[in-house]
């Protein structure tokens, strides 16, 4: 079969048993390929790599295997992708790690999977498949062992592996707080203006305020669904998701069309852990998915960061409980971005505001401390509370009475009412 020049690679099947790949003449390079007797492919020119039988056969097993399935993953490491397609699809002896019973759900999927139809549809929504190996397949992934994704469907002009070098992830609550919601989007917005991209669910709550705190700023951000990258889910988030899509990336591990359950919402979190350098934790009860994402993250070693709040909240419970572990606390962009960023890249010093008294020389202030603040005291009474002398004391009060914290009363000093009323607000006395 011979396939007209399509940007993206089209796929057929061929039942020959000896198939060959026929690609139209093109001033680029062609690409001949001898898949698996069963899995027959077709490739036209394009920008993008060609569909080849092992990206082919990740395509056709990702209907098959669970995401995050290591029984899975280990199949394909130890008997490589082909020889897994061939048995699933043959039905014939299982392969080791499972039971009877689930070795004939698995052969009963494998008889449904179409991989050139996952890839029509995925070209329809422009999306691509991008497998392990492949030149924009973000090798922090792999940290995942047997448990790392068969690929990854992507919709979005950049390149995913360029993004995920210097991306923190943002979760939290779906039933979220308005604190949840601006502490959030704030966050997101200060990373994004520091040049980090914000990776989260598309989720309510945290995750969407997340999304569009990056977005607000003119950043990046990344979408990683449970379902396929083509059905925005939720579909309140619909708007939301395209536009995400537009401005940056909207991934999944799942084919097009699957919808999300809730064992893939948690197995999704993985995904979203790995890919970062950290995860942030915005309003978490303790019992809250985005808890997930943070201790995959301490297991693969990445940061894992939380912002405090209320403590009778019950919404917080659980970021307060990463904060008793391991979890780092932070409470803005600047010190996520410390934390995960390069050497140097450091936050400001937090510190009060300056006093006026703060000014005053050390002896000055032992000076001021000294007067009483309910009437006039006599030098030398001064001078022993300051334990300095008579002499030294004078010259420190003649300073103050300057500035305008102290006068004199006869023989006697005293504070200004305006220095009394400064000292108990905070400002100067004049």
């Amino acid at each position: 079969m011979t396939v007209g020049p399509d940007r993206d690679p089209a796929v057929t099947v061929d039942p020959d048993p000896d198939p060959t790949v026929t690609v139209d003449p093109d001033p680029a390079p062609t690409v001949t390929a001898r898949p698996d007797p069963d899995l027959a492919v077709t490739v036209g020119p394009g920008p993008g790599p060609a569909v080849d039988e092992d990206t082919l056969g990740r395509i056709f097993l990702g209907r098959v295997i669970e995401p995050g399935d290591e029984v899975g993953g280990w199949w394909v490491r130890e008997f490589g992708v082909g020889e897994v397609v061939r048995r699933v699809r043959d039905g014939g002896e299982a392969l080791p790690g499972v039971s009877k019973v689930r070795w004939a759900g698995l052969v009963a999927r494998a008889a449904r999977a179409e991989p050139e139809r996952d890839l029509a549809q995925a070209r329809a929504t422009g999306a691509r498949f991008v497998p392990p190996g492949d030149p924009e397949w973000p090798r922090q992934l792999d940290d995942l062992a047997d448990a790392r994704p068969l690929g990854l469907w992507v919709r979005g002009h950049p390149s995913l592996r360029m993004w995920a070098l210097r991306s923190v992830a943002v979760v939290g609550a779906r039933a979220c707080t308005e604190y949840g919601t601006h502490v959030a989007a704030t966050l997101a917005a200060g990373l994004a203006e520091r040049g980090w991209v914000v990776v989260s669910g598309g989720a309510y709550g945290v995750d969407a305020a997340a999304h569009r705190g990056a977005l607000a700023a003119g950043g990046a951000t990344v979408a990683v669904l449970a379902g396929g990258v083509d059905r925005p889910y939720p579909r309140g988030h619909t708007t939301l998701i395209e536009r995400i899509a537009q401005q940056g990336l909207v991934i999944g591990e799942l084919p097009p069309g699957d919808h999300p359950t809730p064992s893939r919402f948690i197995l999704r979190n993985r995904v979203i852990a790995a890919l970062t350098r950290g995860t942030v934790v915005v309003e978490a009860a303790c019992r809250s998915g985005s808890l997930a994402t943070a201790r995959a993250a301490q297991r693969l070693g990445r940061h894992t960061m939380g912002v405090p709040g209320p403590v009778t909240s019950a919404l917080c419970a659980g970021v307060h409980e990463l904060l008793r572990g391991e979890a780092t606390l932070v409470t803005d962009a600047a010190e996520v971005a410390e934390l995960v960023g390069d050497m140097g890249d450091l936050a400001p010093a937090r510190r009060g505001p300056v006093l006026p008294r703060d000014l005053l020389t050390p002896a000055a202030r032992t000076v001021l401390a000294a007067l009483p603040g309910d009437r006039a005291s006599p030098a030398g009474e001064i001078a022993a509370a300051a334990r300095t002398t008579p002499d030294e004391a004078i010259a420190r009060l003649y300073e103050l009475r300057a500035l305008g914290y102290v006068e004199r009363h006869g023989d006697g000093w005293k504070l200004t009412r305006q220095a009394v009323i400064s000292a108990r607000a905070g400002r100067p006395p004049c």
